[in-house]
């Protein structure tokens, strides 16, 4: 059997608790090297609650023999780490949002270039088989032709004490969830998007709370994605063809143990499918894994993924500054 890819914690947030930590201990690819974070108390406690026997700063984890990092840090300082993290030879998985800007986007994948190591952004919903159910009910026409991507998610108020709160962490709901559905829309439809329009809603921290967005993609095909704190719970997508609608509506974060159900509708039948139960967390660590592994190639370009996502995203604030049209051949 293969070694196991051992990782380093960098940052002890509350997805990196509930979800990644555990889902490293889980697969079969993965093992827990040592954990790290700004506080060495913080780190020693959670290394107890893992059964970790390492801990210590960031630059510890950075100066261990880990073989990878699992970033989950404030936006704002993914960059930073990801780049120290490629000096030292350390391949990077990073929390999503990935980065506040494209041009940090590129750095953090030239540092990765340069030192031959790998950097993934971990959109673990992509992993769950649901989506892979859809792109073949897609694939063998039983909607058609493509016409539009549905997107949302967003949920009710959090405490304005929150990391997400703070426009100096790389705060806000476009980075916080708009960027699942903007990820899906690229996903479903395979490709890269030509323009987009995108409307935020600042409060008065300076923070956007909620918006829309309107993202046009080749073949008259198009996005429109809502996301928001102040809503009802939403975590849903639906894609229009010429021939029929399918709909997911537990489509970005699933609990491991929820059976999801997609729903085809078309003109003479409905029909539902079943995904799951899977914890697409595991799925995500192992296919970072198995990838810079060698022993099995991934569905997809880890690092210019990351780019092109970077590029949509700065794309969509860019409108919204500017209230017009954005043009990704501009970037």
């Amino acid at each position: 059997m293969p070694e196991r890819t051992k990782f380093g914690i960098i940052g002890c947030s509350r997805i990196a608790n509930r979800s990644v930590i555990p889902a490293i201990r889980k697969s079969e690819n993965a093992e827990l090297g040592i954990i790290g974070s700004r506080s060495t108390e913080r780190a020693k406690e959670t290394a107890g609650k893992f059964e970790c026997r390492k801990f210590g700063t960031y630059q510890d984890v950075l100066n261990s023999d880990v073989d990878a990092v699992y970033i989950s840090l404030p936006i704002s300082m993914h960059e930073e780490w990801t780049v120290k993290a490629a000096n030292a030879g350390k391949h990077v998985l990073c929390e999503k949002s990935s980065t506040t800007s494209y041009l940090s986007a590129q750095k953090m994948v030239l540092a990765a270039k340069q030192n031959n190591t790998r950097l993934m952004e971990g959109f673990m919903f992509r992993f769950h088989p649901q989506h892979q159910k859809i792109k073949e009910i897609i694939s063998g026409k039983r909607i058609g032709d493509l016409f539009l991507f549905n997107g949302n998610y967003g949920f009710p108020p959090v405490s304005h004490d929150d990391i997400r709160y703070d426009a100096a962490l790389g705060g806000g709901i476009l980075n916080e969830t708009g960027c699942y559905p903007v990820c899906a829309s690229r996903m479903i439809f395979n490709e890269e998007p030509t323009s987009v329009t995108c409307d935020l809603v600042i409060d008065s921290s300076g923070i956007d709370v909620k918006g829309h967005a309107s993202i046009l993609f080749g073949d008259d095909k198009a996005a429109v994605i809502s996301f928001s704190f102040e809503s009802y719970y939403q975590a849903n997508y639906r894609v229009w063809g010429k021939s029929g609608l399918i709909e997911v509506n537990r489509a970005y974060a699933v609990p491991p143990e929820f059976v999801t159900t997609i729903h085809l509708h078309t003109e003479n039948s409905k029909e539902e499918f079943k995904a799951g139960p899977t914890d697409h967390f595991i799925k995500m660590v192992d296919s970072f894994c198995k990838e810079i592994s060698g022993i099995e190639k991934s569905s997809y370009n880890f690092e210019q993924d990351l780019l092109d996502q970077a590029k949509l995203m700065e794309s969509l604030r860019l409108s919204n500054k500017s209230k017009k049209r954005m043009y990704l051949t501009d970037l």
